[in-house]
């Protein structure tokens, strides 16, 4: 049941139904492109809240070096891209597959990402999926790819039904790619520089161009690199929106010293919070922008913004494997529901008359179900959003590298860390806290609350904002 606070609430811009959860397109998306996306969790925000995604690590091979990748193999503690615990042969990343989907309902897409390239090893990437398509039909096939050998696959995409294609695109400008890529290996021969960057770009935009003129739908990656490409990104962005790009997330560089990258090992570093935000703001107006991204490793398996890949190694996989087609179709009718039930929540609410300017950023502990359902301390990560005059706009999600509570226990340095993390934030929704961390998140100025416990994020946050205005009017 909506609370009534929340009836009152909802600044204009908020979701219809239509757009928010139901099973009917938005209104500015195509019949068949919605429902290509609308059970994604990498192409669709909302889904992200619902459904889970794996990725198999059946191709090690890579054609081109960045200076930001390290592919580590047997790496359980790392979670970043080009990581996996095991490499598989396709017999046995289509086995894991089975035994996750037997026991992981809200799985919906199968993703190879690596942890080298999906299309240089494109002979394992082919076998996994047609193992895959002709046990499990329901699930989602998806690929990402450097984009050095995408136009020579495009038929054989198209062939088995892929239909969502990610390529990394860091540049449209040869002199600034020659920065990231030291060398690529194109027809048997090796390039380095500036040659190597104009060959990478050249097939990159002719595999983005083949792809949509074929109808698949093409995400773009960015890496956001501080002092070489975080202004050209701009640039990249609206290129590949005029060359039909669906979404396009720019992500911040990982360049930790111990993960052994060129970048790491040298001093660049990453950007900040503040630094991606204002690129990715640069964007809007251009390609539509992925916010809710999370860095998966190559051997993800789960909801964004966790990873059960452990549970799922080989000596953990039960010899005789059964997938029950019947229950996963009764989540996806329970998934279905809940949906619209957040779909009827946001479109229930009225506008709030409020004067602009007015901005209210808030950070929320979340499990899923586009509620606000987890606990302080359990929180792994924190959603980012933004409430102003024209509506509650999600921002992203910030990873916590250490939870508050371990075992039981509030953990300090972490309690210290998380209110650096969310700093910017005006107020922290969450299901429950602790006395400690409300005593420090209300020294740092950030507003704690489980006010809104269970409660639907977007017209929660709504009510709070129209709360905070009036409040303001009323002193003014």
């Amino acid at each position: 049941m909506i609370a009534k606070p929340l009836i009152d609430a909802l600044p204009s811009g908020g979701c219809s139904a239509s757009a928010c959860g139901s099973s009917a397109a938005p209104e500015d998306m195509a019949p068949e492109v919605w429902a290509k996306v609308k059970d994604h969790p990498c192409y669709s925000e909302e889904a992200h809240h619902y459904f889970a995604r794996m990725h198999v690590a059946v191709a090690p091979a890579c054609n081109i070096q960045c200076n930001y990748c390290n592919r580590k193999y047997d790496c359980a503690n790392e979670s970043r891209p080009g990581v996996v615990s095991e490499r598989l042969t396709p017999e046995q990343g289509a086995k894991k597959v089975l035994a996750v989907a037997a026991s992981v309902p809200q799985l919906s897409v199968l993703g190879i990402a690596g942890p080298g390239d999906a299309l240089y090893d494109w002979r394992k990437t082919k076998a996994t999926f047609a193992a895959v398509a002709t046990d499990l039909p329901d699930i989602k096939l998806c690929l990402s790819t450097n984009g050095l050998a995408l136009p020579d696959h495009v038929d054989e995409i198209v062939a088995m039904n892929i239909d969502h294609v990610t390529i990394t695109i860091n540049m449209i400008d040869p002199e600034i790619g020659a920065k990231i890529y030291p060398w690529i290996f194109y027809k048997h021969k090796r390039y380095e520089g500036l040659e190597a960057a104009k060959i990478l770009h050249e097939r990159q935009m002719l595999g983005l161009d083949m792809l949509v003129a074929r109808g698949v739908l093409v995400k773009v990656n960015s890496v956001l690199i501080p002092g070489i490409n975080d202004e050209h990104l701009i640039a990249v962005n609206r290129e590949v929106k005029k060359r039909g790009a669906f979404l396009h997330n720019v992500m911040p560089l990982i360049s930790d010293p111990a993960h052994g990258t060129h970048f790491g090992l040298t001093g660049q570093r990453g950007p900040t919070a503040e630094e991606l935000k204002k690129v990715q703001d640069a964007c809007e107006g251009g390609a539509k922008l992925m916010r809710h991204c999370r860095q998966c490793r190559a051997d993800a398996v789960g909801m964004l913004g966790e990873d059960r890949g452990q549970e799922f190694t080989l000596d953990k996989l039960p010899e005789t494997i059964e997938v029950n087609p019947a229950k996963r179709e009764a989540y996806r009718r329970q998934i279905e529901a809940k949906r619209e039930l957040a779909a009827f929540a946001r479109m229930a609410v009225k506008p709030a008359e409020t004067k602009p300017g007015r901005v209210l950023t808030v950070a929320v502990a979340s499990k899923g179900d586009a509620l606000i359902n987890l606990h302080f301390g359990h929180a792994k990560e924190f959603l980012i959003y933004r409430a102003d005059a024209l509506g509650v706009k999600f921002l992203g999600a910030r990873k916590i590298d250490d939870q508050y509570c371990q075992g039981g226990l509030g953990e300090d340095s972490s309690l210290s860390r998380i209110v650096e993390l969310i700093r910017d934030c005006d107020v922290m929704l969450c299901a429950k806290i602790g006395g400690c961390p409300r005593g420090e998140l209300k020294a740092a100025g950030i507003e704690p609350s489980d006010a809104y416990a269970h409660e639907y994020i977007e017209p929660s946050i709504a009510a709070l904002y129209a709360a905070r205005c009036a409040e303001a009017d009323a002193d003014a």
